[in-house]
């Protein structure tokens, strides 16, 4: 199947992946239930001491036990990681490029059983872990082109004197601790991971704990794709206990985290104590969209639809506070709202569903807590509830897509919340408008529609984020891919998301060294 599955898909016939990917699920599903380890030093850990990864869909299905990395043991892991990180730090940086390039074919030679498992454990439609597994591939494969074209970041400097030479070379820092997140459990695992390794740096991946299956697949690739032990660990347990405890190692040189803001400025605190390190961040968004009076009404509920709901909003990128110009106001919540209740929630697996579960019960009474607060102000234009699912759904962590129409000072327009939840304001005049978008902790991405050229280069200007779309019909503030869009943040966002789609993510892995040699 040679069709390339990004965000942006939205009409191709895609008869021939899913019958593949049918395939794979059936193939994925005859395995569940076996344990497995974690990774350190290269060997199989086996502590006794089970974690559980289960469908957010049917959480009585358990899909495969995973054995914790205790504390105990974390010393041992620094330890060996710093050990390999001196043969690998010294390896040419060709080797590394091939090895890495090789990791990424055997992430798109699996595709297919990688998507199933990351369907069946976050609760992403099929096209979503396709997606998703595609751009793991793709971040290896470009961020391998950075270092090549850099020639592995040393480049001659001016000269003193005719027998002298300098030159400046970057060198990895050492030893580089990566949490990853449960939403893009293979891609922000696997970006986060491939900058560390191609700048020379060993790794230890702490991947989040309800996506512990995820992480084995990118493992196992980067394993046979001849990755020397202890140059890639894989410690799995909860982040206050095994993660907190990697962060307070003193033999840790670096830290790459996407998560919540509260954990990632704690991040940044320790790492800044006692000497500086390195501490890459990428914390969430709270992200708007403009609706201007001019703009192409159906593209913009469309645009604001897909981004808002795509993976039930459990995207950092995802739109969830919406501005629409008051000669549009009605007709585009109108027609938001009649999308959002007919979205077909369920079953991730199956290629009809658009919207699967939220992550785990903490994200459904979330919802919950949201939707009486925006109950209670009368604002709930669509959805707030639970859907009506077949009974081997009802215990799933399901809930309905839902609009409100909030002011823009009201606390869910400026909380992030991680849900299938969008509000809605009016505004008068494109001042206004982005004076409001911009007034926000965050600022990762940002959309506007309108025709108006002028009005959308004031957008491009001002808007305060990252990462800007305009008129974009696919996803009104999602869909960055490597090589082909930056993905960052400005303010509460951190400065290097979504695992760095950035020609510069994998120097940030890497330190300034001036080297002067006298003939």
């Amino acid at each position: 199947m040679s069709f390339r599955i990004t965000y942006s898909v939205l009409e191709a016939d895609l008869s021939a992946l899913h019958a593949q990917f049918d395939e794979a699920l059936a193939a994925v599903r005859s395995t569940l239930g076996g344990e497995l380890p974690s990774w350190l030093g290269g060997e199989a850990f086996r502590s006794g001491d089970l974690l559980q990864s289960r469908n957010p869909a049917r959480p009585d299905e358990l899909l495969v036990s995973v054995h914790r990395t205790p504390v105990a043991e974390v010393d041992r892991v620094v330890r060996v990681a710093r050990e390999a990180q001196r043969g690998w730090g010294a390896t040419p940086w060709q080797e590394r490029v091939r090895i890495l390039r090789r990791a990424a074919d055997l992430i798109s030679e699996r595709r297919m059983e990688l998507s199933a498992r990351m369907t069946l454990e976050v609760g992403k439609s099929r096209l979503e872990s396709l997606g998703d597994v595609e751009e793991s591939a793709d971040l290896l494969r470009y961020y391998a082109g950075q270092l090549e074209q850099a020639e592995g970041y040393s480049r001659p400097m001016a000269r003193l004197s005719p027998n002298e030479e300098t030159r400046s070379v970057l060198r990895p820092y050492g030893v580089f601790v990566i949490i990853s997140p449960f939403n893009f459990p293979l891609a922000l695992a696997a970006g986060m991971s491939g900058g560390a390794l191609l700048g020379g740096n060993s790794v230890i991946l702490k991947p989040s704990e309800e996506t512990p299956w995820c992480a084995e697949g990118l493992y196992q690739a980067l394993v046979d794709a001849g990755l020397p032990p202890g140059v890639f660990q894989v410690a799995h347990g909860e982040g206050e206990a095994v993660g907190a405890a990697l962060v307070r190692h003193p033999g840790i040189d670096g830290v790459s985290f996407t998560g919540s803001k509260a954990v990632g400025m704690e991040l940044h605190r320790r790492m800044s104590t006692g000497r500086v390190r390195p501490c890459l961040l990428e914390l969430g968004g709270k992200n708007p969209a403009i609706v201007c009076r001019d703009a192409d009404l159906e593209a913009a509920i469309e645009g604001c639809f897909r981004s808002a709901f795509g993976m039930s909003g459990q995207k950092c990128s995802a739109l969830s506070r919406i501005y629409v110009h008051e000669s549009l106001y009605n007709a585009f919540t109108d027609g938001l709202a009649a999308k959002a209740r007919d979205a077909r929630v369920g079953d991730p697996s199956l290629a009809s569903v658009f919207t699967g579960p939220v992550i785990n019960a903490a994200a459904v009474k979330r919802f919950e807590r949201a939707v009486d607060e925006a109950r209670q102000d009368g604002a709930v234009i669509a959805g707030g509830g639970r859907p009506r699912l077949e009974a081997a759904l009802e215990e799933g962590h399901f809930v309905e897509p839902t609009v409100v129409a909030l002011s823009h000072g009201h606390r869910l327009m400026r909380d992030e919340l991680f849900l299938p939840f969008v509000g809605v304001t009016r505004f008068s005049t494109l001042d206004e408008a982005l004076l409001r978008a911009n007034d926000c902790d965050y600022g990762l991405t940002a959309g506007i529609f309108s025709r108006d050229a002028e009005d959308v280069e004031r957008f491009m200007a001002q808007a305060e984020a990252g990462v800007l779309y305009a008129n974009r019909r696919t996803g009104a503030t999602t869909g960055a891919w490597p090589g082909v869009q930056s993905f960052c943040g400005w303010k509460g966002s951190g400065g290097s998301g979504k695992g760095g789609c950035g020609p510069y993510y994998v120097a940030q892995f890497m330190r300034e060294q001036a080297q002067t040699r006298m003939g």
